[in-house]
Order: C-alpha cells, then sequence, then structure tokens
C-alpha cells in the first residue's frame, strides 16, 4: 500500500488509565492501516477498547506513546490547539445518540460545523442543501429533531459529519438506537458515502449486520487487535 493511498496508519499506540493509584492499560501496541475509501468496522466486547481506539484516531483524546498519522498529518505530534483546528476540519463524527441540538431546525444542525469557517451565507444554504439531497431529508429541514424518527435524526447526524468534507468520518455505534429497518437505511446510507464520494469510515459496533457492509472487520480483544 503506497503512502498516498493510506488515509489512516497506527503505530505502536498505547493508551492507559489512571484509577485511583491504579494504571490500566486500555490499549497495547496497536498496528493498522485504514486505505483512503475503505470502510473498517471495528468489533469487541464491552471494555475492549473500541471507542478509546476510535476517540485516539479521531484526534479526541492522546495516545500515551506510538505514532497516529491521518492522510499526511501526525497527529501525535500537535498541541491542543492544533489538534482542535486538524479535528474540525479533517473529522466528521456520528454517534450512537446523534447530538443533535433540540432547539434547532434540520437545516441548523448540519449548518453548525460551517459557522466556523469563512463561507458565506449564501455558500453555507447550498453547501447544506446539497447535504440534505445526499441523506434525502430536504422535505424536512425545517423540522427539529423531536419531530423526527430516530432513523431521520441519524441522517441529519450523518449530513453534519459530511458537511465539511472530511478526511475520515468516525462512527461510535451508529444504529444501536435504531430500529432494525432503520438501522439498514442507515447502513445503506454509510456505504453511499464510501461507494459515491470515497468516504473513510471507521465504525465501531456491536451489530453483526453492520459490520456487514463494512470492507473489512477487525476485532478488539482486552485493549489487543487481532489478526483479521
Amino acid at each position: 500500500m503506497s503512502e498516498r493511498e493510506i488515509a489512516v496508519r497506527m503505530s505502536g499506540v498505547c493508551k492507559s488509565y489512571q484509577r485511583g493509584s491504579q494504571n490500566v492499560p486500555v490499549l497495547e501496541d496497536i498496528n493498522f492501516e485504514i486505505a483512503s475509501g475503505e470502510f473498517l468496522a471495528l468489533m469487541g466486547p464491552s471494555g475492549s477498547g473500541k471507542s478509546t481506539l476510535l476517540n485516539l484516531l479521531a484526534g479526541i483524546d492522546k495516545a500515551d506513546s506510538g505514532i497516529i498519522t491521518v492522510g499526511n498529518c501526525n497527529i501525535t505530534s500537535l498541541d491542543d490547539s492544533e489538534l482542535a483546528d486538524w479535528r474540525a476540519a479533517n473529522v466528521g463524527f456520528i454517534f450512537q445518540f446523534y447530538n443533535l441540538i433540540p432547539v434547532l431546525t434540520a437545516f441548523e444542525n448540519i449548518e453548525l460545523p460551517l459557522l466556523l469557517t469563512g463561507l458565506t451565507r449564501r455558500e453555507r444554504r447550498e453547501h447544506v442543501l446539497a447535504a440534505l439531497e445526499v441523506v434525502s431529508l430536504t422535505d424536512r429541514m425545517d423540522h427539529r429533531p423531536s419531530q423526527l424518527s430516530g432513523g431521520q435524526q441519524q441522517r441529519v447526524a450523518i449530513a453534519r459529519a459530511i458537511i465539511t468534507d472530511p478526511a475520515i468520518l468516525v462512527a461510535d455505534e451508529p444504529t444501536g438506537d435504531l430500529d432494525r429497518v432503520s438501522a439498514g437505511e442507515i447502513m445503506d446510507l454509510m456505504d453511499h458515502m464510501v461507494s459515491d464520494f470515497g468516504k473513510t469510515i471507521i465504525m465501531v459496533t456491536h451489530d453483526p449486520r453492520a459490520a456487514e457492509k463494512a470492507h473489512v472487520v477487525r476485532h478488539l480483544e482486552k485493549g489487543i487487535l487481532m489478526e483479521s
């Protein structure tokens, strides 16, 4: 795999947390690569370190040791301020419980990340309308989250995640709060993000049906990444 094709690389990454006077290891010597335009599902039991790994490569948390490269950027070398700027420009987040602002419409929720850019109001509107069309929610743009189904709220969250055209999308249990039909629709949409828009997705999931959409499935067991 050439350097140009690698979206994410982790080399010798370790992470532990302090619990009182104890040092509790969470991830041990993680090494793997994700190709650009790849859909990777990360599975494993609760407490295996899946969400921690996702937070590290998304720049939410910092590794104790090792190197994490996203695109051509070694994010482990960035300070907190640089990491925040990098994260805003390069990572789209999709959460289990959507994390939408209740008092804002679908349009306004999707527009939020663009308020930190230099785009004009007209340009922001064009971007939001394009994202709404991608997730098939143009007719719901003036609805608030409470007026939308769980599946529709997750579509809004996906539109918000892609609005800045990030390098990677990270999804933490994106179907965990949805019924089976809605979950299937969300996974079809995420597959569409990869196949039609070339997005790179790293998804944590407990759901084998969701993992079936991924190109690659990796398993974490007690902080150790198993061979695929």
